[in-house]
């Protein structure tokens, strides 16, 4: 099977895939440079697909790479990047957070309950992968393990990068009144319960923050 591992240069991290006569999937934009006898592919969706991704605002266009060689995936970031071993299981991944997985792994989406989208910030929709392999998400910063038996887990933003399918998650007032919520500060939190394993990122890494806030800066006029 194909293998995936993180390498670190001056302290900024990548993905390298090594594939010997396999395949694997990466979100669309996600290569950095690849060496070897690998064939790029990308398959077009059906026009339902392309309603479908309009409507889910999800990228439904991720290239596969076969043949034997190492790819590098990125962008290069100072966050983390998280490899799940899956084993016949399902996982909800945050928006943004995929970035490529082993050829076995269906990558789908996930719709959330209507009130949860609008007031939980985690979007209507969100990615959710299935099946055994391996698959890769990235985060902004250090990734904190969260294992839940039959518990709850109260989260004030959107940094769950990863959480089992079987969770159930909403969007709640964090106190059980609406003049309360609103004088305690926090609103409305996110709320992840029952059994299985949560993957939280809950402090961006300082030098990413500094690098996204300049981007973010930048003006680029139109021509």
């Amino acid at each position: 099977m194909a293998h995936f591992e993180v390498v670190e240069t001056q302290g900024m991290k990548m993905i390298k895939a090594v594939i010997n006569g396999e395949t694997v999937r990466a979100e669309s934009g996600a290569l950095h440079y690849m060496q070897g006898d690998i064939e790029l592919e990308t398959k077009l969706p059906s026009a339902g697909g392309f309603l479908k991704a309009m409507v889910t605002k999800e990228n439904i266009i991720r290239p596969t790479y076969t043949g034997t060689g190492e790819i590098f995936f990125g962008p290069p970031i100072f966050g983390e990047y998280l490899i799940l071993d899956m084993n016949n299981e399902s996982w909800i991944l945050d928006q943004g957070a995929y970035v490529c997985s082993t050829i076995e792994i269906e990558v789908g989406v996930q719709r959330n309950k209507a009130v949860t989208a609008l007031l939980g910030g985690e979007g209507l929709f969100q990615t959710k992968v299935e099946g055994s392999g391996q698959v890769v998400a990235q985060a902004w910063g250090p990734i904190q393990v969260i294992d839940l038996e039959n518990d709850k887990l109260t989260v004030d933003g959107s940094f769950a990068i990863a959480r089992e399918a079987s969770l159930n998650f909403s969007a709640q007032k964090a106190t059980k009144s609406i003049l309360g919520s609103m004088a305690s500060g926090e609103g409305i939190v996110n709320v992840i319960e029952g059994t299985g394993r949560v993957y939280l990122a809950p402090v961006p890494n300082i030098h990413q923050n500094v690098i996204d806030t300049v981007v973010s800066s930048i003006y680029i006029p139109s021509s």
